[in-house]
């Protein structure tokens, strides 16, 4: 027995056309405005300010939404479309409601063998977030939750960046006590680089607005001396001496004033602690 298409058809829908998405209130549509056009007036082609316009709209409302993108098409020329092909393609761009705090632990190849793996499983039950297999944002919104790629910090590795600020050298304890300072409320200072300040303070930074808190752009540091030994081989320079832990009744050398990577200050191990023959140091919970 043959069906018609209608037959074929019957009992599948193929639902309502998206109405377009509403705009901005008038007030904050206009303070978007001037901000907007500050913008785009840093580049040759308005085209070219989308990525900025994008963290811009991100700092309004913590991510992208379909208003933002609205916005973005409106004062570029550009069509929806053009606006979500980028929106969709950075991850920098949320596309849902997050976390005051982005706590992304690298999991690419040499962090995950440090301990990055392990600092993400015990993160996410410590937060019970992801049961699901997609919700990573606490309930208090609070936190959110996430793998991230290499962050070219290889040799402080594992490493955990909260809303893109390092925190070094990381164990799953240590990467537990700073999300529970984050929900508390309690001041956490990066081990490098600018102050902590929320996801959203973070996103109009990088559209390009400067960050007016004192000692923020001094804070920002440099790279560790890790990151330094192959340029300054280059140059002919010669290489600090390695720092280890101390050991009692040996030579010490003395601790130099420039961050150090878990390489340079090797983990108590078997192998570099013989006060510790059974392997590496555990703390609690791990």
């Amino acid at each position: 027995m043959t069906t018609t298409p209608s037959e074929q058809g019957a009992g599948v829908s193929l639902g309502m056309p998206q109405l377009p998405a509403p705009d901005y209130p008038a007030e904050v549509r206009a303070r978007l405005e001037v901000d907007a056009k500050e913008v785009i007036a840093r580049y040759p082609g308005s085209r070219s300010a989308l990525l900025p316009l994008l963290h811009l709209v991100q700092s309004e409302e913590g991510h992208v939404t379909r208003t933002g993108m609205r916005f973005c098409a409106e004062m570029l020329g550009l069509t929806t479309a053009e606006v979500t092909a980028v929106a969709t393609f950075y991850t920098m761009y949320r596309r849902k409601p997050s976390g005051d705090y982005q706590v992304g632990v690298c999991t690419n190849t040499l962090c995950a063998v440090m301990g990055g793996d392990a600092i993400f499983d015990e993160l996410k039950q410590h937060l019970g977030v992801g049961d699901d297999g997609t919700d990573m944002t606490t309930a208090d919104g609070k936190i959110t939750l996430e793998h991230i790629e290499c962050n070219a910090a290889c040799d402080f590795a594992p490493v955990v960046m909260v809303n893109w600020e390092f925190f070094d050298n990381q164990t799953p304890g240590s990467a537990k006590r700073l999300v529970d300072d984050l929900r508390a409320g309690v001041p956490v200072e990066p081990t490098r680089g600018a102050p902590l300040c929320t996801y959203k303070e973070t996103a109009r930074i990088l559209a390009g607005f400067p960050d007016e808190r004192p000692g923020a752009v001094e804070a920002s540091g440099g790279a560790g001396p890790a990151s330094l030994i192959g340029l300054r081989l280059a140059k002919g320079e010669v290489p600090q001496p390695r720092v280890v832990h101390p050991r009692a009744g040996g030579p010490q050398d003395e601790a130099p004033a420039e961050h150090l990577s878990s390489h340079d200050a090797p983990q108590q191990t078997s192998a570099s602690d013989p006060a510790h023959p059974a392997g590496p140091t555990a703390e609690e919970g791990e």
